[in-house]
């Protein structure tokens, strides 16, 4: 079978890319596309594939500045020629699914996001700019956003990442999803074995990642915060901190499980669409305080691997680490935490994608077996793919 992997760029190794490593792994022999590709940034993993990019490759400073051309990238995505595959995945956050499939094979698209700087988080995005730069962006915006509706349409199935990406997409393109929860890299962490001493933050420092809400809660608390991460933020987040807040900016993946092991608990503060970073924590045996919307829903489980918040405020924040010290600490087990991260092992997304892709696509897929998960024992056709993430029974007992 020859497989197109569609995915918006490849300028570096984050969620999307590692999504993506999956697919290559259930995939081999896929030919990728994408718009723009800088190599020294991506794994040799991807690049043994064959990758294809787009004309937005060849345009001044696309590399680093390729989010200027969006405009662009419609027509760029539906020269593609993909005549000859007999499946299509696309990799959806940035524009990706709107290829045109060739008529006889399915299309399918996991979508980690519909674009959200044309749809909710359009105004804030829009706030960012300067008067010029906010005109020409209305305008991209307006008729991005009919594409955008048009190409749902040459979709055969969605995939969502998190229930809450699930309900985005049944608002803005009217089509329903299954959810299928993308996978996290489990083995770069070790459990901790005992209390932390510190609460830590792990972001992009970018205005929708709300750093602003742990700094300015830790003001009003006899505590520690670490920082992990940069951005344009930093100046103006550093500014506002207190002297127990510490910035560390970047740190390699072995500094980052340190942190996490060393921590009494990561805080979350964000409106995330899904979030990779809570798991990781977990998957340290650390708990987690997290805003109490969007993906964290399908991620955290109050009083077994951490609790919610309701409100997006400083002062919400700072109450729920007091609570979380007086009432739920004691009462979590590092064990149930560890055991709740391996629900989203890189084998169970490769499992539930390919369950639900042969349920989909019986007379395509009928030749390709089921991978075996590491327990030894193959999950049972469920009734929804997200329930294939469920911890198998001795686990649960």
């Amino acid at each position: 079978m020859k497989v197109a992997i569609v995915h918006y760029w490849l300028s570096g190794m984050r969620g999307g890319e590692f999504v993506l490593e999956q697919f290559s792994e259930l995939f081999p022999n896929a030919d990728i596309f994408t718009h723009v590709l800088s190599p020294e940034k991506i794994s040799d993993k991807l690049l043994r594939h064959k990758i294809s990019t787009s004309f937005i490759q060849k345009l001044p400073l696309a590399g680093r500045h390729y989010s200027k051309y969006l405009g662009f990238m419609p027509m760029a995505l539906e020269r593609f020629d993909l005549e000859g595959y007999d499946l299509v995945i696309s990799s959806e956050s940035g524009p990706a699914k709107g290829i045109i499939p060739p008529a006889n094979a399915p299309h399918v698209c996991y979508c980690h996001s519909p674009m959200r700087y044309l749809w909710d988080r359009y105004g804030e995005y829009r706030q960012t700019l300067g008067p010029v730069g906010r005109t020409v962006f209305d305008v991209t915006a307006h008729r991005m956003r009919m594409w955008d509706v048009t190409s749902a349409a040459r979709v055969d199935h969605f995939m969502a990442n998190s229930s809450f990406v699930q309900s985005r997409i049944q608002k803005y393109y009217r089509r329903s999803a299954e959810v299928v929860h993308p996978p996290v890299a489990l083995d770069r962490f070790v459990p901790a074995t005992g209390p932390g001493e510190y609460y830590v933050f792990v972001s992009e420092l970018v205005a929708y990642k709300r750093a602003d809400i742990a700094v300015r809660a830790f003001a009003n608390l006899d505590r520690k915060l670490l920082i992990v991460g940069d951005g344009p933020e930093r100046g103006r987040l550093e500014a506002q901190a207190t002297p127990n807040v510490e910035f560390l900016g970047r740190v390699s993946n072995q500094e980052l499980s340190d942190i996490y092991r060393g921590a009494r608990a990561l805080v979350f503060p964000g409106l995330e669409d899904f979030g990779i970073v809570p798991l990781e924590a977990m998957a340290s045996g650390r708990p987690v305080i997290a805003f109490g919307q969007g993906g964290a829903r399908d991620t955290v489980v109050p009083g077994v691997t951490g609790m919610f918040f309701e409100t997006q405020t400083a002062e919400a924040l700072t109450e729920a680490v007091r609570r979380f010290e007086t009432e739920v600490e004691e009462t979590l087990d590092i064990s149930q935490i560890v055991a709740h991260a391996q629900k989203f092992s890189p084998e169970r997304f490769r499992h539930a994608f390919l369950t639900h892709l042969k349920r989909c696509e019986p007379e395509l897929m009928g030749h390709y077996d089921i991978p075996v998960l590491k327990t030894g024992t193959v999950v049972g056709q469920p009734e929804t793919a997200t329930n294939i993430l469920q911890p198998p029974k001795s686990a649960r007992a």
